[in-house]
């Protein structure tokens, strides 16, 4: 039986370290981001339809996970073109997103660049999105548990997952 005491600081460890996820996660997005494309929260997302969801992470990264319905854009390998031939319509709302949002901006930018007028970025990206107990996918459309976090380091970002590297 677990002591009450003991009960409480791993209580109280589990919500610090999900404090400093969410922390951690903010001051990077404050340190590499310029909020040239806006962000949309999780929760906003979430009641969101009729949208384009774009994953800018690299097919590997998209291949482990990602967010139900979206579309691998990429980073190294992204091409405008291909992306305006598929989204013609330059009002659309379109919701980039990465690991945690840095990269998304940048796709976000392009996007923005080339008329698009309704792009935002997802804050905490893929990584806030699962860490606030949402739902991935594989390729097969089957619910998973795995994220890949790229690197030991990155994976600390990641409470609510399996870290894949």
């Amino acid at each position: 039986m677990i002591k009450k005491p003991t009960l409480l600081f791993c209580v109280f460890l589990l919500f610090s370290v999900q404090g400093f996820t969410q922390s951690s996660i903010k001051k990077l997005l404050i340190k590499y981001n310029t909020e040239s494309i806006p962000y949309i929260s999780i929760d906003s997302l979430s009641t969101k339809t009729n949208i384009v969801l774009l994953d800018t992470r690299e097919e590997l990264e998209f291949n482990t996970s990602h967010i139900k319905g979206a579309i691998c854009v990429g980073y190294d390998f992204f091409n405008l073109e291909k992306v305006t031939t598929k989204i013609t319509d330059k009002n659309a709302e379109i919701i980039v997103y990465c690991s945690i949002g840095i990269r998304s901006e940048d796709i976000g930018e392009k996007l923005k660049d080339a008329g698009y007028t309704n792009v935002k970025n997802l804050y905490g990206g893929i990584f806030e999105w699962k860490n606030k107990n949402n739902p991935v996918y594989t390729l097969d459309n089957t619910e998973t548990n795995n994220i890949h976090t790229h690197s030991k380091g990155w994976s600390k970002l990641v409470t609510n997952a399996v870290k894949i590297y």
